[in-house]
């Protein structure tokens, strides 16, 4: 985007002022005080700079005597390839002003509507033109500036010429993107750090909640165990009286049925001794009977035989004639010899039947003591019969003394188990209204005291753990979600400044490698220039690791020295003016701008340098095409050059004049 006029209104030294521009090189010449630096001082407020070395207040550039200023640029924005240079604009002219107030207000204008500044710089800034770089505006004394410029300022100024800000301006970015990730990651740690420590004073709290609460829970389960292990318990108390008064029961059954067993056996013993005291007794009796039979029969005996005797006796007698009346008992008085023969055939009967009665009576009696022995054998026999039964009698009536005995304190324990039985039924009855509480049985196998004393435990330890706010599970809840947040943020954060620093060793690398070929390029070419002028020289890149402090740094040596730094000490005016030339020239196939201006760069040149600087400068100028130019020199014009375009201002009665025109 070439400019194609300059207007000045009511500007400086200017009343008003059309100054035509063409492509290629264009050449500004007249006297010191001509107005000729304030041509290029225009066109550079113009484009929006703000600080001027003339002025340092933009109110003081306009003309004395008037209200206000007006500087305009005229651009070629007619159709090229298809498209205007700037599309926003659908004409062919585009004409930037820019109106400047006594009272200090300024504002832009682009095609007759007001613009901002910004619109103009984003303008300006597509096709590289930064009228603050003096690599593309070099302003009168500028020259000088340029040799005390520091490195690092020098490579701002080469980097926005050639069109790398934008690489520079990446890195800043990434730079400073690093830089908010690693606030933000300190800040993110800060957070971490502090939701740590409130986490944790959480995570304690919600770790006590949790135990309170598990402990409210064991309490509770505890408290309705302790009522169920009581209902267990008086159950199992209950079960166990039951148990008794079963086996109690079963107990005095079995001693009822022994009682009744034993009182059978008394029964049947009593008959059995009944029956052998009867049997002894009809033993007895016949003893007796034998006993008296056996006497009577023995007395008969005995008395039979006495009278046997005495027959005999008497026969022998009634034989003998030797018995007297006195002798015998049967009376013999008055009876004969006949009488007496009968009588001793009646003793022979008689003593022959005396005889058989003993011999009966004896043989009875023999039999009556066989049977009184045997009678007598079973007498001992029943009474040891008697004397065992009646034992056994004893015993079973004493077992069944016992047995009664026993029957009745069974009978007692059975009604005292069953007034304990009544007892554990009444406290369980008791217990009832409880399992409201209880809940849902519990089947326990502990003792009641044994879970109290848990209760107890339990207790003294919720006790010990205070109360703790309900809304402690909550914020544990929160600072938990918010400490894993920050971590995943940190995470991030973390992976976001991996991202940036390789991002920013990418685009140093970039910036580095696209700087270096070109400054390689530049001093080949300043080398190359310098030669011409008996110099020699590079320029080189420091610190390239480190954007903050690389720079670019200009080494000059003439007439066979050493190359040195370029300074604002070590060099004269002529040799720092020469070598900026020759880094300037040496620069312009590399710069992005347009529109390229110096002024009055062979001030301190002597005639032979002006000369070939001259000459390189109009030789690359041609060999660059769509570039515009403008040299500003106070210099004669030693003689026409073909391609050049020559504007002659002179001052009239105060006010500044374009008066010639050439195109060579």
């Amino acid at each position: 985007m070439l400019m194609r006029e300059v207007i000045l209104e009511n500007f400086m030294s200017y009343e008003y002022a059309r100054i035509p521009l063409k492509s290629g090189l264009n050449v500004i010449c007249g006297p010191n005080g001509s107005g000729k630096s304030t041509i290029l001082l225009a066109i550079s407020v113009a484009l929006g700079q703000a600080y001027t070395e003339r002025s340092k207040r933009l109110s003081d550039l306009v003309r004395w005597g008037e209200e206000g200023a007006r500087v305009t640029v005229v651009f070629d924005n007619t159709l090229k390839k298809g498209g205007r240079p700037v599309p926003k604009f659908d004409v062919d002219y585009l004409r930037v002003s820019r109106y400047i107030r006594k009272d200090g207000n300024y504002w832009f204008e682009a095609n007759f509507k007001v613009v901002n500044k910004s619109e103009v710089t984003s303008i300006l800034k597509d096709f590289g033109i930064n009228p603050e770089n003096m690599l593309i505006i070099m302003h009168q004394h500028m020259m000088e500036s340029f040799g005390m410029t520091t490195s690092g300022q020098r490579l701002l100024m080469v980097e926005e010429a050639i069109g790398l800000s934008e690489y520079r301006q990446h890195i800043l970015e990434a730079q400073g993107k690093l830089s908010r990730v690693l606030s933000e990651e300190e800040s993110v740690k800060n957070l971490l750090e502090t939701a740590e420590e409130t986490l944790a004073y959480w995570k304690e709290e919600y770790e006590r909640y949790q135990r309170r609460r598990d402990l409210l829970r064991k309490r509770d389960f505890l408290e309705r165990e302790l009522i169920w292990a009581r209902m267990i318990r008086q159950e199992r108390i209950m079960e166990s009286w039951r148990g008794k008064i079963g086996r109690k029961k079963g107990e005095l059954a079995n001693l009822i049925d022994e009682i009744g067993k034993t009182r059978e056996s008394v029964n049947k013993l009593n008959t059995e001794l009944d029956a052998l005291r009867y049997e002894q007794r009809e033993s007895f009796y016949s003893l007796l009977t034998l006993e008296k039979e056996k006497t009577e029969n023995d007395v008969t005996a005995k008395i039979q035989g006495v009278t046997l005797s005495k027959v005999a006796r008497l026969k022998e007698a009634l034989q003998g004639g030797s018995v007297s009346a006195s002798s015998s008992d049967v009376p013999l008085k008055g009876r004969s010899p006949k009488a007496l023969h009968v009588l001793i055939g009646d003793l022979d009967d008689y003593v022959e039947e005396l005889s058989s009665q003993v011999k009966l009576a004896e043989g009875r009696v023999n039999d009556l003591e066989n049977k009184i022995a045997k009678t007598r054998t079973e007498l001992a026999g029943l009474e040891r019969k008697i004397f065992s039964v009646t034992e056994k009698y004893l015993d079973e009536r004493v077992r069944e003394g016992l047995l009664n005995y026993r029957k009745g304190a069974a009978e007692e324990e059975l009604r005292e188990l069953n007034r304990e039985l009544r007892t554990a039924e009444r406290e369980l009855d008791q217990l009832k209204p409880s399992l409201e509480r209880g809940g849902s049985r519990i089947e326990t196998q502990r003792r009641p005291q044994e879970v109290s004393e848990e209760v107890k435990i339990t207790s003294v330890q919720l006790a010990s753990l205070g109360e703790v706010s309900k809304d402690v599970e909550k914020m544990y809840s929160k600072y938990l979600s918010l400490f894993n947040e920050l971590k995943a943020k940190a995470a991030v954060v973390s992976e976001n400044r991996e991202r940036a620093l390789r991002e920013i060793s990418e685009r140093k690398k970039t910036w580095s490698r696209l700087l270096r070929s070109i400054l390689n390029d530049v001093s080949v070419t300043y080398q190359e220039f310098l030669s011409r002028v008996e110099g020699r020289g590079y320029v080189r890149l420091t610190d390239a690791e480190d954007i903050e402090t690389a720079g670019l740094e200009m080494f000059v040596g003439f007439k066979g020295a050493e190359p040195s730094m370029l300074d604002a000490y070590t060099q004269s005016g002529g040799e720092r003016s020469t070598a900026t030339m020759a880094f300037l020239l040496a620069l312009q196939q590399h710069l992005k701008s347009p529109f390229r201006a110096v002024d009055e760069f062979d001030v301190h040149m002597d005639p032979r340098n002006r000369e070939i600087i001259s000459d390189m400068l109009l030789g690359e100028v041609r060999s660059l095409e769509d570039i515009q130019y403008v040299s500003i020199t106070p210099g004669q014009i030693m003689g026409l050059v073909e391609d050049v375009h020559v504007i002659t201002v002179q001052n009239v009665e105060g006010k500044s004049e374009v008066k010639v025109v050439v195109d060579a």
